[in-house]
């Protein structure tokens, strides 16, 4: 079997393969970490990659399925489906000893002194962690352009971004460098990349994945989750990491559902999980300035939806329109109380004599942020100052409140869930916002509110408009992760014989060619 071969299985395939003895984890490793050195001159997809550590894990991994099939009887099928399986995690991500940059050259040089609760948790199901990928830095941005180490491409098409802040995993999962990826959603971070490379991403329920060891951006907002090739991959991954952490006083005690290993492989059976479930179109996320074409393809989702024997029922969210004015308000303001702690002392470069603490503090951070970051830790820190506090902050959680309340309604009239877009766009051109940061933000326009109230959303391919990947966004009640995953891997049975589905990124041959031009900026 081909390194190439071995890449362009799912996660869920190589899992049994792995069991079956046809490879091994140290082979599926080894091509995996092969093709990224390889193409990723032309992506930028990854900022670290470990291949000694890599390898030494595949090798451990190897050893406990030897071990469970010596055993006999279930113990192989007792095996974790990630055990053996390569994982890609974004640079905000701790492993101990790693680099841990959260894309900013103020953590430039730091390395993390302990594990993140997802890495332990990786590492006892027996994940392989490739390396660290790109994002936009601490978490700012919609597109990876704002990386102080450079951008990431889209694979399809190099001259288009791949959405952000997680957009290094989404590009790694969406280019074969890794069947999985970690990311953080802060305001439609995962879900927005995920919808620009035709991958799946979810963001759970806040509190539903531990966020100790995680760089903060904005601390009741940010939630991290999985990038995949199909909803049965994210919810193997999404069930590896959540859970429980007594470290983390925002981790909720709420049970992780083992349903989300047994997701129907059957496409009729998966199908089936249609008929009959309520599902609310709200007209508020068919925004001003959509693409005609991702409308397009939405509504075409919608309908097959509705062919497969869901009820689709057009629904109103009237506090919407408010959700993203109440975003950057709320979101800088965490963020301009987080970011205070990098301060030239305890984290990363220190710049200045040392004679005078005060100038070092603004050499460090004037130098070390970049100017996304500076622009809303001014934002945060206007709307947290004495005389606009109340004005802005506090109003903006009190209209955060009646956010949540307009999906909890919905919930309380019996909606199983919201389907609606995920991104208003498909991937746009390098440098197609730079100059206009509310354009740029706008593009988070239709994952923002899921944010605000707390809520699981995940994005699924829909299509492509203009040769490029469309994401249709479902949206579920709290804790209903495996609800959403049942009827996203529905979805993908319905839609199983469409031409998209069997078109990779249009420019992957062009990352094999040594030619092929870095990212700008890199």
């Amino acid at each position: 079997m081909s390194a190439a071969e071995l890449t362009r299985f799912h996660a869920h395939e190589m899992a049994a393969r792995l069991r079956a003895g046809d490879i091994s984890s140290r082979e599926l490793t080894d091509a995996h970490l092969t093709l990224a050195e390889r193409q990723d001159h032309g992506l930028h997809a990854w900022l670290s990659v470990d291949r000694e550590r890599a390898l030494e894990e595949a090798e451990t991994a190897d050893l406990r399925i030897a071990a469970a099939r010596g055993e006999g009887g279930g113990a192989l099928e007792a095996l974790h489906p990630l055990l053996g399986v390569p994982v890609a995690l974004k640079d905000l991500v701790s492993v101990r000893g790693g680099r841990c940059t959260a894309g900013s050259r103020i953590l430039e040089g730091y390395r993390a002194p302990y594990d993140a609760h997802i890495t332990e948790r990786l590492r006892d199901v027996g994940a392989v962690i490739l390396g660290k990928t790109n994002m936009d830095e601490f978490a700012m941005g919609s597109s990876t352009e704002h990386s102080a180490f450079g951008p990431t491409a889209n694979p399809w098409d190099l001259g288009r971004v791949p959405g952000g802040s997680s957009g290094g995993s989404a590009a790694a999962v969406a280019a074969y460098h890794a069947p999985l990826g970690i990311g953080t959603d802060t305001g439609g971070s995962i879900r927005q990349p995920a919808a620009l490379t035709g991958t799946v991403g979810m963001k759970p329920t806040y509190g539903r994945v531990s966020r100790y060891g995680i760089v903060a951006f904005a601390s009741s907002l940010d939630q991290v989750g999985p990038f995949a090739r199909d909803a049965r991959d994210a919810a193997a991954l999404l069930h590896a990491i959540a859970g429980r952490d007594e470290r983390d006083s925002t981790s909720s005690p709420v049970p992780v559902p083992d349903h989300l290993l047994h997701l129907p492989s059957s496409d009729d059976e998966a199908a089936g999980v249609l008929r009959g479930k309520r599902l609310g179109l709200p007209r508020e996320y068919f925004v001003a300035g959509m693409e005609p074409g991702v409308e397009a393809r939405v509504r075409e989702a919608v309908a097959a939806l509705e062919a497969a024997g869901a009820i689709v029922e057009d629904v109103s969210l009237p506090h919407t329109d408010y959700g993203l004015a109440t975003y950057y308000i709320v979101a800088p303001a965490e963020a301009s109380a987080n970011l205070a702690r990098y301060d030239g002392i305890r984290y990363g470069p220190r710049l200045g004599d040392g004679r005078d603490v005060l100038a070092d503090y603004l050499a460090t951070r004037g130098r070390g942020f970049g100017a996304e970051v500076k622009r809303r830790v001014m934002l945060g820190t206007y709307a947290l100052s004495a005389g606009y506090y109340d004005a802005f902050y506090l109003k903006a959680q009190k209209v955060r409140t009646l956010i949540k309340a307009d999906f909890d309604a919905l919930w309380a009239e019996g909606i199983d869930a919201l389907v609606a877009p995920t991104s208003p766009t498909v991937a746009f051109r390098f440098g197609a916002r730079m100059a206009d940061p509310v354009a740029m933000y706008l593009s988070d326009a239709c994952t923002l509110p899921v944010n605000m109230a707390g809520l699981p959303g995940i994005s699924v391919p829909a299509g492509l408009s203009d040769g490029l990947p469309v994401g249709l966004q479902l949206i579920g009640a709290p804790w209903s992760e495996a609800s959403l995953l049942e009827l996203s891997r529905g979805y993908e049975a319905i839609t199983a014989a469409s031409d998209w589905r069997a078109l990779e990124p249009a420019d992957l041959a062009r990352l094999d060619d040594p030619a092929t031009a870095s990212p700008p900026g890199v």
